[in-house]
């Protein structure tokens, strides 16, 4: 009894001394196949396809096949592939974009011991505070897992403005002074630096981030004590002065007000970089950069852009653009081993942060990456910074898409068509609310 008991002691201690080193032996480990699926950013694409490169050579018994989508269609590619139980291992969207899949208990607990934690909060304190909180069961009210986290930011972001100084020079106007702080302000300076054949705009003073309204539209209401949901969760669209005044700006900013953009254009964030004289000011995130200098180097190193930050009504509270993530997340669909595999080499990637700040301007929310030199030593980081600072967190629930589909038809609505903000206010508080009660 006593040798039976000491070589089932014997063979239990070596199987845990092979997954404690990591499992790299050859032999050792039963194949796995990971796929993993993107929206495509050739810089970051390049950078991760290495480290799947590296990471497949350390652990032969891992295959990885990385796939990219376009960022407007992989939402629908990732959803139809959980209805068809042939979802990808490893996948990121926009957390607003990702909650309603996340909270249908399709993404897989990380298994922090397997990543080299004692426990969660080891983890967690290696971000900066509350960036990890959307994808925390903080209390097990989701799925059970008290404490369970179920994602890692690859990158968090908030827009500013981007300016380009020519254009601003070429209307008149001098971009270090006359940059504009408010709503009421970007709506006189984009009128000056405005271009138009007929009621064709060539030259746009600036554009709106079709159909990010979440992320960036949403600010302007909270600006004026206007809110998406109340506190306590059961009424939506809160304050009608603050939502028809920032529905009659966009009316004023259409075709049919003074036609200074439209979503119909194209967005503003991709011919920037170009220094064509098309637009003066778009939103982005500092990961701009890094397309800027791709496509034109000379522009990017030249003093002829900056960045400034998101306008403020006049009188209103300052609360700049919502800041969000996209947080890489595994499929709880697979197999016990592949959820393992799959967490472990996202954290693989994830453990590079300053390559992806060097190589794709991407800034993971750690401490490490945020508190570091390179990001401090990136142009107009402290303009991102201080937006940060001033920010929430975009509105995220399992119908949050849903909303910003609803904002979007009252925005498009008053810009297109006769409807007052008013009119379109009402209606969107409806349907807001209907959506609202059916998922409470």
């Amino acid at each position: 009894m006593k040798k039976t008991l000491f070589f089932s002691l014997s063979v239990l201690l070596f199987v845990s001394g092979l997954f404690a080193g990591g499992g790299n032996q050859q032999g050792t480990q039963r194949p796995v196949v990971l796929n993993l699926w993107t929206h495509d950013d050739p810089n970051r694409r390049i950078l991760e396809e290495q480290f799947a490169s590296e990471y497949m050579a350390a652990n032969p018994h891992v295959t990885i096949n990385y796939s990219v989508f376009p960022s407007t269609t992989i939402q629908d590619n990732i959803a139809t592939a959980y209805a068809a139980k042939n979802a990808p291992s490893i996948w990121n969207l926009e957390l607003q974009r990702a909650f309603p899949i996340f909270m249908q208990g399709l993404c897989a607990p990380i298994p922090v011991k397997a990543l080299g934690y004692a426990n969660d909060q080891a983890l967690i304190d290696t971000y900066l505070p509350n960036m990890l909180d959307p994808v925390t069961d903080k209390d097990g009210s989701w799925f059970g897992q008290k404490g369970g986290i179920y994602g890692l930011p690859l990158e968090v972001n908030n827009w500013s403005l981007y300016l380009n100084k020519k254009i601003f020079r070429d209307a008149g106007l001098d971009p270090d002074r006359d940059w504009p702080r408010t709503w009421e302000q970007l709506m006189k300076v984009s009128e000056r630096i405005v271009r138009r054949d007929g009621n064709i705009i060539t030259r746009r003073g600036f554009d709106f981030r079709y159909p990010d309204y979440l992320i960036s539209w949403i600010p302007m209401v909270e600006q004026l004590g206007g809110a998406l949901i109340s506190p306590n969760g059961r009424e939506a669209i809160i304050g009608e002065v603050a939502w028809v005044k920032a529905l009659g700006f966009m009316k004023q900013w259409g075709p049919q007000g003074n036609n200074l953009g439209s979503s119909t254009m194209t967005a503003g964030r991709r011919i920037f970089d170009n220094n064509q004289d098309e637009i003066a000011m778009h939103l982005s995130g500092i990961y701009q950069h890094a397309r800027m200098e791709s496509v034109n180097p000379d522009f990017y190193h030249s003093d002829d852009w900056k960045v400034i930050p998101y306008p403020v009504w006049e009188g209103g509270k300052r609360v700049a653009n919502a800041y969000y993530f996209h947080y890489y997340m595994v499929n709880s669909q697979l197999p016990q081993n592949e959820q393992v595999e799959a967490w472990k080499f996202v954290h693989y990637m994830l453990s590079h942060g300053n390559l992806y700040l060097e190589k794709v301007a991407l800034a993971q929310p750690t401490k490490a990456v945020m508190h570091g030199e390179l990001f401090r030593s990136m142009p107009f980081s402290e303009v991102f910074l201080d937006d940060l600072a001033h920010a929430n967190v975009v509105y995220h629930s399992s119908f949050s898409w849903r909303i910003n589909e609803l904002i979007n038809d009252a925005i498009i609505n008053v810009m297109t068509t006769p409807i007052t903000p008013l009119q379109a206010y009402h209606t969107l508080k409806r349907e807001a609310q209907k959506v609202l009660d059916e998922n409470r």
